[in-house]
């Protein structure tokens, strides 16, 4: 399937996708660690085998050249979010081709089904305006409070404190590392590579406070 929209090397993009009929592509915790160690592991020039690495931390485990520079992350049970920037040309379908065929081939074989796990081709978002860049910050480290408020988006946040003490307990994102928790997950990120809107933890942190309040 040919896409509507060019990627070039030093833009950022909105990559995203769902599972198909909207079913679920995580479904406990197995699934979503799987994904996330799949993320660090498909970001490379260099093959690998999921058996050979699997209890490595990622820390002793070389990729090679890294296909693209991710921004943020966040995991849904029927769905995923991923922000990046192109630093290699072809690199995000590299990437992509390389995470979404390991994990299916993990799931299907996991849970003995056949076919398409995902809806059709993922979709890329060309982030060309500083505005989106930082809407999407807000975006994706915000989605699994729909978890537990699945209406906040249309109604607002309930109960806020209680919103992001959630997003504190959840280690399915990258909001973890934006706000300064020491993990080996930090390594999915190419932090360098993000604007610098943040000069640290306490500014993201009240960043997303306001997209609390606004909401």
């Amino acid at each position: 399937m040919e896409r509507s929209i060019e990627i070039s090397v030093g833009e950022y993009y909105h990559i995203y996708n769902r599972g198909v009929e909207k079913r679920d592509i995580f479904l406990d915790d197995r699934d979503m660690e799987r994904f996330v160690k799949l993320l660090y592991l498909a970001n490379g020039e260099k093959h690998f085998y999921f058996r050979a690495v699997q209890g490595l931390p990622l820390a002793d485990i070389d990729t090679g050249k890294k296909k693209v520079a991710i921004i943020a992350y966040t995991l849904m049970p029927n769905h995923f979010h991923i922000l990046v920037k192109e630093i290699v040309e072809g690199g995000i379908s590299d990437f992509m081709e390389k995470l979404l065929t390991a994990y299916a081939m993990y799931f299907n074989k996991r849970y003995d089904r056949v076919g398409p796990l995902f809806q059709g081709t993922y979709k890329a978002e060309h982030v060309d305006r500083d505005e989106y860049l930082k809407y999407l910050f807000a975006y994706i480290h915000l989605n699994p409070i729909k978890l537990i408020e699945p209406q906040w988006k249309e109604r607002g946040v309930r109960d806020k404190k209680k919103a992001e003490q959630y997003l504190k307990t959840y280690r399915f994102s990258s909001y973890l590392d934006y706000i300064g928790v020491d993990r080996e997950e930090k390594l999915i990120l190419a932090r360098e590579e993000a604007p610098d809107y943040f000069s640290d933890r306490y500014e993201f942190e009240n960043f997303i406070r306001d997209w609390l309040a606004y909401r």
